[in-house]
């Protein structure tokens, strides 16, 4: 699209959002639609549900608490929760009374917890219970700006005046709100679009994270043009189990829930999403790549343990229907009479019971981000009759910046640039983006910040990417995870991974070769599918460390390698490969929070173990 235009989107769609702040469009939602569901959180066997009216209603006492507390404008409060309506209530309270919020991720360590609360100066944090604790306590030193630590759990709230449970919290905010109201009118209506709506630190594949700074004209923005190119029902429902210490779950389940006064249940357990799947029947699901994968893996294991001959013959023939379905539909595509019809057929007797029993039979628009969607996922979820569409974007670019649509999409790509957004490709491949919703920069990390932005105003991504003849955006790799073998070939890892880690038995890879003659791989079994596997193959000691060893297992961990490495070019191709007795997680810290792969830490864990399969 020629530049002219998109500066036209562009600035069409800051006039929708002249002048607003989350603030503004809280109040006005509370007011259209007061009685509407807003927030579900799990109480016992049920549900206990927040409406718009109320969750207002509760932001202003949060906000009122925290002016009571003496926060400050533009004082900084730290949260550490799971995914809860008080989370909400609280950044939402926090914003009102002038502050800046900002979620830390969970799994943080105490040390890197004080990096954090301390590069942000956090007056204040609002944390969950025990094991939250946990990690702030022993650096509680560190951090002579931390005025007062508000706990969830009031049973483990330690005593002292740095403490304080989250009930005297709220009704000191009640009260506080009743005698003074005019104070919190006073701090909200003061905010600008400008403003810093949150500080997001990156998960930090390398190096300690950085603060990135999400305005609040930068977030509606982001809200407006994904409401724009979405194809949601109005008040549709949706499920928040993402860290919201994670871009793409702020907006999708705070920001842009609170301009559509949509529904999202609560999912503070991820190994709990399916129940809470299968209760909400959302409309909308979005799953970073290896959340895909694992639903992937565990529909593969049910299917692979069918033995009705008829039955996976059924399956089969109706999954084929809904590829040929989504295929038809694809960019450049004609969906046919003929195709559609048959995909009618199979998913009235097959495939809708198959997505109900995910809780997916309502989904609309499924989404993936964080990393690229291996196509094999795609098409395999395509055989279900849903396109996945894939979208890419970075905390930087407030989420999405591209992503494919109902109307234009390509399984294997990233889709096309969002409305009113420039993305282009530098010399070396590298992706470049700008316009609204892109940062102004790190806090307080000036030099970082320049790195990131030219003077030309493009964030500089750091990920490698192609764009076809149709604009539509494919990423190769991390520009500085790229493999250059001894012999100069340049290779991407995530290539091959993504490749071995289409078999369901495998959890993570990690494929190794710079300045190296060969490619090798690390490869971690899927904790779920590999029992559920090896005791469906007669092996009775089902422990990850005893499967890693099993011949069985390694057998066909083989074939995997194999199947990858007939897809791959010879210098690509995985010579040598070991199954390691662990799983990767984000607590052994191999992996982000958002599941994607720690390089540096893999590399440094393992350095004997890849050395060993080069001179073994």
């Amino acid at each position: 699209m020629p530049q002219a235009d998109i500066l036209e989107e562009r600035a069409e769609f800051e006039r929708r959002i002249e002048g607003k702040t989350l603030c503004t469009e809280l109040r006005a939602t509370a007011e259209r639609h007061p009685d509407l569901p807003a927030f579900s959180d799990r109480e016992g066997d049920g549900w206990r549900t927040l409406t718009w009216g109320q969750v207002r209603q509760r932001t202003l006492e949060a906000a009122a608490g925290f002016v009571a507390l003496g926060l400050a404008p533009g004082e900084v409060v730290a949260m550490m929760m799971p995914n809860r309506s008080e989370h909400v209530l609280t950044d939402f309270g926090v914003v009102h009374a002038g502050g800046t919020p900002t979620t830390v991720y969970a799994t943080l360590a105490p040390d890197q917890v004080a990096f954090v609360a301390g590069n942000c100066s956090a007056a204040y944090a609002v944390l969950d219970g025990r094991d939250q604790l946990d990690r702030w306590l022993p650096v509680l030193d560190k951090l002579p700006a931390l005025r007062k630590v508000i706990v969830l759990d009031a049973s483990v709230c330690p005593s002292g005046d740095r403490f304080m449970t989250w009930d005297d919290f709220l009704k000191l905010g009640r009260e506080r709100l009743a005698s003074d109201p005019a104070e919190v009118e006073r701090r909200w209506q003061a905010v600008k679009p400008t403003d810093t709506l949150t500080v997001l630190y990156t998960s930090g594949t390398t190096g300690n994270p950085k603060g990135v700074l999400i305005t609040h004209r930068m977030a509606l923005y982001e809200a407006a043009v994904s409401d724009e190119v979405s194809e949601l029902p109005d008040h549709s429902v949706s499920v928040s189990y993402l860290p919201y210490a994670h871009i793409a779950d702020r907006v999708l389940s705070m920001y842009l829930p609170a301009l559509r006064a949509s529904h999202v249940y609560m999912c503070p357990d991820p190994a709990q999403l399916t129940t809470v799947l299968r209760e909400a029947r959302p409309h909308f699901f979005f799953g970073v790549p290896r959340v895909w994968e694992k639903i992937m893996a565990g529909i593969q294991a049910v299917l692979g343990g069918e033995t009705d001959e008829a039955k996976k013959a059924a399956v089969a023939q109706a999954m084929e229907a809904g590829r040929a379905y989504v295929r038809g539909q694809e960019y450049g595509n004609t969906l046919t009479d003929e195709v559609r019809e048959a995909f009618e057929k199979a998913d009235a007797a097959v495939l809708r019971p198959m997505r109900a029993l995910l809780g997916l039979d309502r989904v609309v628009q499924a989404l993936s981000a964080a990393a690229p969607l291996p196509i094999e996922v795609a098409r395999f979820f395509s055989g279900l009759g849903m396109r996945i569409m894939d979208v890419y974007g970075m905390t930087e670019t407030t989420g999405a910046a591209t992503g494919n649509t109902k109307d234009a999409f390509k399984l294997g790509t990233v889709g096309r640039a969002f409305p009113g957004i420039e993305v282009k490709l530098a010399e070396d491949g590298e992706i470049l983006i700008r316009g609204t919703t892109c940062t102004p920069g790190y806090l307080n990390r000036p030099e970082a910040t320049s790195e990131l932005l030219d003077a030309e105003g493009w964030v500089h991504t750091g990920d490698v990417g192609e764009m076809d003849s149709d604009g539509f955006l494919k990423i190769v790799d991390r520009k500085k995870e790229l493999i250059i073998t001894a012999g100069g070939e340049n290779i991407a890892p995530s290539l091959i991974e993504n490749l071995l880690k289409e078999h369901p038995l495998v959890g993570q890879a990690l494929a190794y070769g710079d300045r190296r003659p060969y490619v090798v791989a690390l490869i971690t079994l899927d904790g779920e599918v590999a029992p559920v596997w090896a005791a469906a193959a007669g092996i009775e000691n089902t422990d990850v460390a005893a499967l890693a060893e099993d011949p069985r297992v390694l057998a066909e961990i083989e074939k995997a390698v194999q199947d990858a490495n007939a897809r791959l070019a010879r210098v690509q191709q995985v010579k040598k490969w070991k199954v390691l007795p662990t799983e990767w997680t984000a607590e052994s810290e191999e992996l982000t929070p958002t599941l994607k792969l720690k390089r540096r830490v893999v590399h440094s864990k393992y350095a004997d173990v890849i050395e060993e399969l080069y001179n073994g």
